[in-house]
């Protein structure tokens, strides 16, 4: 099979995600993408037209993030109109299924130069979100109801440390280690090499150039103040009949009826910001026609399924079927992302899976940093690029857990 190369990859600065709060906010989601396109286009003189495709991300494809935002984005940052684009949803795991899916491309010898990446700004779904017509619990799909209740994420993620005995002691010292390591990050400018500033489309004056929602001044005192959010969402009422968030998850696990245990709040949980990512792969065939330089190559890549209702649980079953894929162990694996969705998501990864806590998200997560959803597989894939350059280390393995009960796993191997 024929090798597929990372030949770059850059992202935006994560904006708070909040009208009104966040630098990004007020800019339309094809800017974003097209920022980080022209920038991998301008970074390795790429010729767009030799772009067979553009496979982007984007989880709440509504709007004006509706209408194939992969392709009006490269439009946008001035691609040549033969460089085609299609946007795909996974939810949470859309950024490292475009890359995965780029690979295989490439791999199967059916294309040389494929992009992918995702864009999600939070500021603006938020806007748009109907608490009330929750889309996984559509009341018009009784029968999928039935079958696979699905609930509110922070739920989940409650019900699995309950189930687990995941303290909120355990999330807490979590979430200040990972504000801790973004912050030495920042300041060492581990992430300058792939961050892209922003600029007014109309102006091209300076939006934004450096990461905007960590909280370096994090503790574990100013965590204990905060008081836990999903115990209220349990008790969201989620169609005309009266239905919680919270009977979904006992109609699944009904010994979890009055013994729940609420540790998830806002500062354990994954920063809602705006954001975007790119990635350029190539073939061997075009690296030496062009002379690009390749940084990493695709190893392996996996997908699987979980408990829908528990929601977050895949990413395990996803990292152990990649490892097979590869033919690799846990040790041999220099630096693992897995998405800080909620702190419980990656402790139940490192205990699970007996991993030593140095080689886990060593510049941080997503509850320092943000999560833009459809974004954010893309980030972590360059951040443990650019982390593998950094420590001289060979292996990076990155997952995520996504909606509907999913995970997408991709080990890359740096060159």
């Amino acid at each position: 099979m024929a090798e597929a190369y990372i030949i770059d990859a850059c992202r935006t600065p994560r904006g708070v995600g909040k009208v009104g709060k966040g630098a990004l906010a007020h800019l339309h989601p094809q800017h974003l993408g097209a920022t980080v396109l022209a920038a991998l286009r301008d970074r390795n003189d790429l010729n767009t037209a030799d772009v067979d495709d553009i496979i982007w991300g984007t989880s709440t494809q509504k709007d004006k993030q509706g209408g194939d935002l992969g392709r009006m984005a490269a439009l946008d940052a001035g691609y040549d109109v033969k460089a085609s684009g299609v946007t795909l949803d996974r939810f949470c795991g859309s950024g490292i299924t475009t890359v995965s899916l780029a690979a295989a491309q490439i791999m199967s010898g059916m294309e040389d130069v494929v992009i992918a990446g995702g864009t999600e700004m939070m500021s603006y779904t938020g806007q748009i979100a109907d608490p009330k017509k929750p889309f996984m619990m559509d009341a018009g799909n009784l029968s999928l109801r039935a079958k696979h209740p699905q609930t509110q994420q922070g739920c989940s993620a409650d019900a699995i440390a309950t189930i687990e005995g995941i303290d909120r002691a355990a999330a807490d010292q979590l979430a200040v280690t990972s504000q801790e390591r973004a912050a030495k990050a920042i300041a060492e400018g581990r992430f300058d090499g792939s961050i892209v500033p922003v600029r007014d489309p109309e102006t091209g004056e300076l939006v934004l150039d450096k990461e905007e929602f960590p909280r370096p001044g994090t503790t574990l005192d100013s965590l204990s103040t905060l008081n836990t959010v999903f115990d209220k969402f349990m008790e969201f009422p989620i169609d005309d009949k009266g239905t919680t968030y919270g009977d979904m998850i006992y109609a699944r696990y009904p010994e979890l009826k009055g013994k729940m245990q609420h540790i998830h709040h806002a500062g354990n949980s994954s920063g809602v910001v705006d954001g975007a990512a790119a990635l350029l792969l190539a073939s061997e065939g075009y690296v030496k026609k062009t002379g690009m330089k390749p940084r990493a190559r695709i190893v392996a890549t996996a997908n699987i399924g979980d408990d829908p209702t528990l929601m977050l649980n895949a990413p395990v079953p996803a990292a152990r079927k990649v490892l097979e894929k590869a033919g690799l162990t846990t040790d041999d694996i220099d630096v693992y992302e897995i998405n800080e969705a909620f702190a419980v998501v990656a402790e139940k990864f490192i205990r699970d899976l007996k991993l030593d806590r140095s080689k886990v998200n060593i510049n941080g997560g997503a509850m320092a940093l943000g999560h833009p959803i459809g974004a954010t597989g893309s980030i972590l894939i360059g951040t443990a690029l650019d982390e593998l350059e950094r420590s001289g280390g060979r292996y990076g393995l990155i997952t995520m857990c996504a909606a509907g009960g999913m995970a997408p796993a991709i080990i890359i191997e740096r060159v």
